[in-house]
């Protein structure tokens, strides 16, 4: 008889206290009771698992709707920025066209001013050029009728004046 099965010794008894124990827990319903917990748990990690998936996909979905957005947003930014140099060119031109422009203007004014200054002085000079001849006439003829008692050329203006006033 192997040694275990002798109830004289020890590991017999053991083996017979092993075997009291696990029928008493299997009459109890402890595995029954462990498979349903672990069950329950299993059924409890299921449950997370599904959740983490359906929070992964609305993750990927946000994710993919925050890509599509920032691509729209980029392309949005973009065409701002295209439009901003488009702007600033036009801008550039009407400001280059203004410019030239009030160049222009300014040109024509100051060559309108220099030729009114330029007629004014022309005038000046005229009109002190016929101021000189008006004195040198008044002294030519001055000096004329001081040396002559009378005139003939107004002699004959007068005797015209005569007849003509009869």
């Amino acid at each position: 008889m192997p040694a275990f099965l002798n109830p004289a010794e020890a590991e017999a008894w053991v083996a017979a206290g092993l075997i009291a124990f696990l029928a008493i827990v299997v009459y109890v319903g402890v595995p029954k009771k462990l498979a349903a917990i672990l069950d329950a748990k299993s059924a409890q990690i299921q449950t997370d698992l599904d959740e983490a998936a359906r929070l992964r996909a609305e993750a990927e979905a946000m994710l993919a709707d925050i890509r599509t957005q920032r691509e729209d947003a980029e392309k949005q930014a973009a065409a701002m920025l295209a439009a901003a140099e488009a702007d600033a060119v036009r801008m550039a031109a009407d400001a280059q066209a203004k410019l030239e422009e009030q160049i222009t203007r300014r040109t024509a004014l100051a060559e309108r001013k220099i030729a009114s200054a330029e007629a004014q002085a022309a005038a000046d000079v005229k009109s002190a050029a016929a101021d000189l001849a008006t004195q040198a006439a008044e002294r030519v003829l001055a000096a004329r009728l001081a040396s002559a008692k009378s005139d003939p050329a107004i002699d004959a203006a007068i005797a015209q004046l005569a007849g003509r006033l009869q």
